[in-house]
This record gives structure tokens, sequence and C-alpha cells, in this order.
């Protein structure tokens, strides 16, 4: 079967670096943490803020949900709350995650039914971490590549804000 598998792999590759608008897109970073300090991010409503959230709260399990919102007067369970599903997890490693409910004010109303989101954490030694989110799920119509560059863009601005406040930096 892994003969198959890596045949697959080796067949689409290509085609997803050879377009111009791919349906997935990876956004990766090299963190001066160690690993446990960047899992906690995904376990802990407080470390959750660290992505650039006002508020958050994180029920890891599998179905379980994590709830963020960027205002602070804002209510955790109102209209803009962003509620994620965790699909999966293996501790400190990846957890994969979909939208389950965007803000109201959300602009793209449908494209983001479809897509999901893993996250995967390398331990490369001496405290650093190498920190890799695949998005994927995205359709060719316009809303769903609006959404995709908006993600796209946004998913490297919280990666940069999470190396920033892990390492001290502000």
């Amino acid at each position: 079967m892994s003969t198959i598998v890596r045949a697959m792999f080796v067949l689409t590759a290509p085609v997803f670096c050879q377009t111009s608008i791919a349906p997935s897109f990876i956004n990766e970073a090299t963190i001066n943490a160690p690993v446990a300090a960047v899992w906690n991010v995904w376990t802990s409503g407080e470390a959750y803020k660290s992505l650039g959230v006002a508020q958050a709260e994180v029920d890891l399990r599998v179905g379980g949900f994590i709830r963020a919102h960027y205002s602070a007067t804002g209510v955790l369970g109102d209209d803009e709350t962003v509620v994620n599903k965790i699909l999966a997890y293996e501790p400190q490693r990846m957890i994969a995650m979909r939208i389950e409910r965007p803000p109201k004010s959300f602009p793209f109303k449908e494209a983001w039914k479809t897509v999901w989101t893993v996250i995967t954490l390398t331990d490369l030694g001496n405290n650093q971490t190498h920190i890799r989110t695949a998005s994927m799920g995205f359709g060719a119509d316009e809303e769903s590549m609006a959404m995709r560059r908006f993600f796209e863009t946004g998913n490297g601005s919280t990666l940069k804000t999470l190396q920033n406040r892990l390492e001290g930096k502000k």
C-alpha cells in the first residue's frame, strides 16, 4: 500500500506546483521555543491568545471546540465568536480542525463549509519547533479563492504573531 500512496503523491504533487491557483496552501515557520510550549497554544484558552485573539476557550478532545473572539469587549459565544471543531489530534505533533461557525460578519458565507486545516509540529531540537499549517478544501469559485487568499495572508501573519510572542518579542 505504501507504494501506491507514494505513487499517488508523486503524480499529484507536480500538478499543485504547476497551477497558479492551488486549492490548498501551506504556511510554515520555525519558532525558537520548545514543542511543548507551541503545542500548549492548542490546549489552553490563555495560551491560544498568543495567536492574536483577545479571548479564547479550548476543549481539547476529538469533537471539542476552540472558541475565539478578536474583540476584548465581545463575549465568547456571541455572533462574532469563531468556533473551530477539533477533528483529530496527536499530542505535541498534530491537530486538525475545521470551522464550525464563523463570525456573523465573516464575508465568505459559503466557502468556509468545505475547508479544514492541519497543523503539524516538529521538534527541531535546541528548543526550536517547526510549525506547518496546511489549509485544504477550497473550491475554484470566486468566493472560495478570495477566502483562500484571506486565510493564506492571515495564517502567515498569525504564525509571525505566535513566533514573536513565544520568543518574547512584541
